[in-house]
């Protein structure tokens, strides 16, 4: 959705208030027969008697879709004969009565010179279908839609707020900025990159050896004589990234639940492609390293960077299907589940059974709570720190421990929303009803119990929890997981003697990762199993795959585990780095130039 005005103010051709010249323009894009833009109009009028002259109020029609009246109200003040006099009928239009009726419109009809020619009426329809277009092209759904300085306004109403974002105080640019950063597609693996490219500077520069001694410091609390300590790395890698697992497990549940692997007709074939994306770059590993103590290390170029991926596939705007997009997350979903299994089943340390065991008894407690429908989900993450401190003492990878929690958080079927708009509208609407008695300011405390609830009924708790975890994971624990692990320092010794390993990590991800996704994507579809969706190409396919081999994240995550000498754990990341450049470069130049087939050609 647009955040941006379409079409910029017209002195000629908008109706405003207010000077031609003023630096705050106010565009509203409202309906009469619409409620909610009747009571926003005393809003504005307080707003218009604060700033004065420095503010250039523009109205503009969007009448509520399929409302004959709200458009014949519309139509009737454009045909009015005296610009001057619409102001006038607009406000009679928006207070004339609480709900906006036939006999309003004929009244103000009545009150002012109209235009009744067949000519006039057509130019008052062409003016309110003109305004509609451009309320479309602005992303405008809802009425009132409002417009500061050309950039939506989607705070709340009052005369505060709307001071507030007119006058550019510095708590509303802070926001508007960054939700403007966040709605980008490619914020979240930019700002990844950012944190990468930071950690390589700071470790190849005169704060390197200060820069690594943070991370190795012990930080962790006691009781007594016991306590728990571990390095702020470990504590980055083993404990905040657990919530990147939780994200990453919520997502796997929403895809397989209600998302683009829900059926077995949409998800045969991203799955046969991310199997592919994984069995051959580890084939390819294990081919150029049989044996020795690197061996271990197969499981580096399994794991595609969904970020990263994605974003670059956005950046590229139309000339990239949609389809595609869709594939390529899916796969990466895919992609996931397999990174998990293998740092369970291989990256693991020396098992402890009696922690496991109590893991198992959380894990059943988990249970219990989701088949007795809790729906709070405080209870599930107490529990979840509890199984994380098990996982982590039995042996297993903790962060494990949010993909178990996330397969437990519930969820439910959708609400009825008729019945709590309408409880929502009869608390509002009585509470609305004593808002001018005295010594009453604000709704009362039973009544935001009862709105509180209704919001919680709106949202299941694993969505509820996977949008308020899943910017923090994109925008704070994977920035603070590169900068922790991505620092190498670039120099010949690292890689002396480890041309070897650089060749099979970059081999994996940069040539086996697009060749396992094309192979046994086509296989798939050959043998009836998948059905490859018209909107893309095999080449564009190819593309994704390529793209796919951007590993970063998991592959830094599974380096770390694989390789306990630092020095191979540095010619890995190089390798990583290294593959995850040519994959970005090679991906964007394959698709780049690569055209969507005829619908026809591919069934």
């Amino acid at each position: 959705m647009s955040s941006r005005l379409d079409q910029p103010v017209n002195p000629t051709e908008d109706h405003i208030l207010g000077p031609v010249d003023a630096p705050i323009t106010l565009v509203e894009y409202g309906g009469y027969a619409c409620p909610h833009c009747r009571a926003a109009n005393d809003r504005i009028a307080e707003v218009r008697n604060q700033l004065g002259e420095r503010l250039r109020y523009v109205f503009r029609h969007r009448p509520i879709p399929g409302n004959e009246v709200g458009r014949r109200a519309a139509e009737l003040v454009e045909r009015i004969r005296d610009p001057d006099d619409f102001w006038d009928a607009h406000v009679a239009l928006m207070s004339r009565s609480a709900v906006l009726v036939e006999d309003d419109v004929h009244a103000v009809g009545l009150e002012h010179d109209v235009d009744d020619s067949e000519e006039a009426a057509a130019r008052a329809k062409a003016r309110v279908e003109a305004d509609e277009r451009s309320a479309r092209a602005s992303g405008v759904t809802l009425t009132p839609t409002f417009f500061i300085n050309n950039r939506r306004f989607d705070g709340p109403w009052d005369e505060s707020a709307f001071a507030d974002a007119m006058l550019g105080t510095l708590g509303h640019r802070v926001r508007t900025a960054a939700l403007e950063f966040a709605a980008w597609a490619p914020s979240a693996g930019f700002l990844l990159l950012l944190a990468s490219v930071l950690a390589i500077v700071l470790v190849n520069s005169a704060v390197g050896p200060s820069f690594n001694w943070f991370w190795e410091q012990p930080f962790g609390i006691s009781f007594g004589d016991a306590g728990f300590y571990m390095p702020v790395r470990d504590w980055i890698n083993d404990g905040l990234l657990t919530l990147f697992f939780l994200v990453v497990g919520l997502e796997i549940k929403r895809e397989f639940t209600v998302g683009h692997l829900a059926s077995r007709r949409s998800a045969a074939l991203p799955i046969a492609a991310a199997i592919g994306g994984m069995a051959v770059p580890a084939l390819s590993y294990v081919l150029i390293i049989p044996d020795g103590s690197w061996a271990h290390g197969w499981g580096v170029p399994m794991a595609t960077d969904t970020a990263f991926a994605v974003a670059l596939i956005a950046m590229m705007g139309r000339r990239v299907p949609v389809e595609l997009r869709i594939f390529l997350t899916a796969a990466a979903i895919v992609d996931d589940i397999g990174a998990i299994i293998v740092v369970a089943a291989f990256y693991s340390g020396d098992l402890r059974l009696d922690y496991l065991s109590a893991a198992i008894a959380v894990t059943a407690a988990l249970a219990v709570l989701n088949q007795s429908r809790i729906y709070r989900t405080s209870p599930y993450l107490i529990l979840g720190a509890v199984l994380w401190a098990c996982v982590h003492a039995g042996g297993l990878h903790a962060t494990l421990a949010g993909v178990i929690l996330a397969i437990f958080i519930p969820t439910r079927p959708p609400p009825d929303f008729k019945a709590l708009y309408l409880q929502a509208d009869a608390i509002l609407s009585n509470e609305a009803s004593h808002g001018g008695e005295v010594l009453r300011r604000g709704p009362s405390e039973s009544a935001l119990r009862e709105l509180d609830a209704i919001h919680d009924r709106l949202e299941s708790p694993a969505d509820r929890l996977l949008r308020n975890a899943g910017p923090r994971s994109s925008y704070i624990v994977l920035p603070v997981f590169a900068l922790a692990n991505a620092g190498v320092a670039i120099s010949s010794e690292v890689l002396q003697g480890r041309e070897v390993l650089l060749a099979a990590i970059v081999a994996g991800l940069a040539i086996g990762k697009p060749l396992g996704m094309l192979l046994l994507s086509a296989l798939a579809v050959s043998l009836g199993i998948a059905v490859k969706p018209q909107e893309y190409s095999w080449r564009q396919l190819l593309g994704a795959g390529t793209l796919a081999g951007i590993g970063f994240t998991m592959s830094l995550f599974i380096a770390a585990q694989a390789f306990p000498v630092p020095d191979d754990f540095s010619a890995a990341k190089i390798g990583v780095f290294a593959a995850s450049v040519f994959s970005a470069v090679a991906g964007v130049m394959v698709l780049w130039n690569a055209k969507s087939p005829p619908r026809e050609d591919f069934q």
